[in-house]
């Protein structure tokens, strides 16, 4: 009897996650490529969906995480012992913040900071009401599910979290919702998986504003806009405001599982006490992960990998046009290209996948492919990507 394969071994044993995986297996992942069994290099167009910022498989992060597991790795349960690397890295973080931001809870992922942001929200004004926004994600636990913004995801695991009024986007009548029984407003600063959405200025500000005056706290998932994705190191820079709690994710950790909320000392202070231990992670902000995180930024902010990304997102515009493309959408590395229907992306996205470049469709705009490759990645690599995405196009003609 023959041996099993490892694609059936993952079919068998991996619980999954949709009936069409992209099912290739990799073997090694190096600055902006991965290399698959058979020795074929893929470009990663969209970071491990925005994880890998700096690219995949940087020394400096790879020595700090075999340094520290070298030390120590899991402790106790998060928040008793001091712990160095997440100290070091909570101090990093909140110097390149605002002064408000100053006090760092770690979590595991991006989805329990979307969970402990609600939770403190809730517990800072003694309300109950949320505003969020149709489609949004800000992960898939069931009160992260509560505030996506599509009824599709949400429908399968009701009852979900009471209290929860969803608008659009950059409407008015949002802004009129904000009132005194309202506890939070959470929202992507650019909404992702509706394809790249960025807000207008004026509206987001007017979000801000309201907030203030109704006591109610401004959530800002940054989970994947943040690190420089879209060419400032936080999105928020470039609409003059500053959120109450920001959450973070995704390329915080370098590659490692690492998610944060962050607010003020004062705020967060509301965790400890009527409960105490009002949020609690046995592994969140691990040490592995907080040193690869903060190597990780550190890289990034050293090789001034951001002062690329306008010129980067420049040449991606100029260059990606073809009469099958109906619009792209970007802000910064960071592109939603627009096709007129699913079944066309997800042809296109077969294509680029053979050529050798790795990409996706969002999951709320899923007739748009997602580009958005390592902030890292050369011009001459940008090219390539461009003409694998320029040759699955004129295939389909």
């Amino acid at each position: 009897m023959g041996s099993i394969s490892n694609r059936q071994l993952f079919l068998n044993h991996v619980a999954q996650t949709s009936d069409a995986p992209i099912g290739i297996e990799m073997v090694k992942a190096q600055g902006v490529y991965l290399y698959d069994v058979d020795g074929k290099a893929y470009i990663d167009a969209i970071s491990g969906f925005s994880v890998a910022n700096i690219g995949h498989g940087n020394p400096a992060v790879i020595k700090a995480v075999q340094a520290q597991s070298e030390a120590y790795m899991h402790l106790i349960v998060y928040g008793e012992f001091i712990q160095q690397p997440q100290v070091a890295y909570a101090q990093l973080l909140t110097q390149h913040l605002p002064s408000s931001l100053n006090c760092v809870y770690f979590t595991n992922s991006g989805a329990e900071a979307t969970e402990g942001a609600m939770k403190l929200a809730k517990r800072a004004t003694n309300r109950s009401k949320i505003i969020s926004f149709n489609k949004s994600y800000h992960g898939s636990t069931q009160g992260a599910l509560s505030v996506m913004g599509d009824e599709y995801w949400r429908n399968a695991y009701r009852p979900l979290l009471p209290g929860i009024d969803h608008f659009d986007y950059g409407t008015e009548e949002a802004i009129t919702a904000i009132d005194a029984t309202t506890a939070c407003v959470i929202m992507e600063t650019v909404q992702a998986e509706a394809g790249v959405v960025a807000p207008s200025k004026e509206w987001i500000q007017a979000i801000r504003r309201k907030c203030t005056e109704q006591g109610v706290l401004l959530i800002l998932d940054e989970i994947q806009s943040g690190f420089g994705r879209t060419g400032t190191l936080w999105a928020f820079e470039q609409f003059g405001i500053i959120p109450d709690i920001l959450l973070l994710g995704k390329a915080l950790g370098g590659g490692m599982p690492l998610g944060a909320f962050i607010a003020d000392k004062q705020l967060m202070g509301q965790l400890t006490h009527d409960p105490v231990l009002g949020h609690i992670t046995t592994f969140g902000g691990h040490p592995v992960s907080c040193a690869a995180g903060k190597a990780a930024m550190e890289v990034l902010l050293q090789e001034k990998m951001i002062g690329s990304v306008q010129e980067k997102q420049a040449y991606l515009l100029q260059q990606i046009q073809h009469p099958k493309i109906k619009a792209v959408r970007s802000i910064g590395l960071w592109m939603a290209v627009e096709f007129d229907s699913f079944d066309t992306c997800y042809t296109i996205i077969k294509k680029c996948i053979a050529g050798g470049m790795i990409t996706d469709w969002f999951l709320f705009a899923p007739h748009c492919m997602r580009i958005a490759p390592p902030l890292a990645i050369s011009m001459e690599e940008l090219n390539t990507m461009c003409n694998i995405i320029l040759d699955s196009l004129m295939e389909t003609d």
